[in-house]
């Protein structure tokens, strides 16, 4: 079974999203093999580089009063809290773009698929990107913490400081993102099995745990 996880580093419901899903998968066990793979989505993809306060981006683009956005982002630490996942909103006080840190998330998709590791490398640099700013507070656009976390995730800092530096992987990202758009992915995580059913939102465990065994038991579906 092929998952494609579509999702942003910036996104909390993905963060949520993540952290079910490999919850679902563990109670599934060995008798439901799946390779996991992420494909990217910009939130912001044109923010600009300095950021912007994450409060009143929020209130902005979703026309809402300020303290609504608080609350909004309590009830996400707390769901997080709930599945195992931390957030450290206090933190989280800029929002970024993250095309660079997609441009790595690509590198180790193609590093997975050169050693045979399917989502090994992939699923490790999510992890710790999720953390850096999501529980962290780091900046997920600046290439010193990308390679810092990067290397934290066991992969070679230097190779992926190059990778930053030249720019390499851009043209595949944009043509990733603008293949989900096109196909009506507007909104994250959006979790597609086997390239044609979807499953969106940040699940409860249960929800992704029921829906993969059902298609295991009906692959033909």
């Amino acid at each position: 079974m092929k998952i494609d996880f579509v999702s942003d580093v910036s996104c909390p419901w993905c963060a949520i999203g993540l952290t079910s899903l490999e919850t679902a998968l563990e109670r599934l066990g060995p008798e439901v093999p799946v390779t996991l793979h992420f494909q990217p989505f910009e939130l912001n993809p044109g923010m600009a580089p300095e950021g912007e306060d994450t409060t009143e981006h929020l209130a902005r683009k979703y026309g809402m009063p300020e303290d609504q956005v608080l609350k909004n982002r309590e009830a996400i630490r707390q769901r997080g809290a709930a599945v195992g996942f931390t957030f450290d909103m206090a933190k989280r006080s800029r929002i970024y773009n993250t095309f660079d840190a997609h441009r790595l998330l690509h590198w180790t998709e193609v590093l997975d698929e050169e050693q045979g590791t399917p989502g090994t490398n992939a699923l490790a640099l999510k992890h710790a990107f999720l953390k850096a700013y999501f529980t962290d507070g780091q900046d997920p656009s600046s290439h010193d913490t990308l390679v810092r976390y990067a290397t934290e995730a066991g992969l070679d800092g230097e190779q992926a400081r190059e990778v930053l530096a030249s720019g390499r992987y851009a043209d595949a990202v944009r043509e990733r993102e603008q293949y989900y758009q096109q196909r009506g992915i507007h909104s994250v995580p959006s979790v597609i099995i086997d390239d044609k059913h979807l499953i969106q939102g940040g699940q409860p465990p249960e929800v992704f745990e029921q829906a993969l065994r059902q298609l295991a038991a009906n692959p033909a579906a």
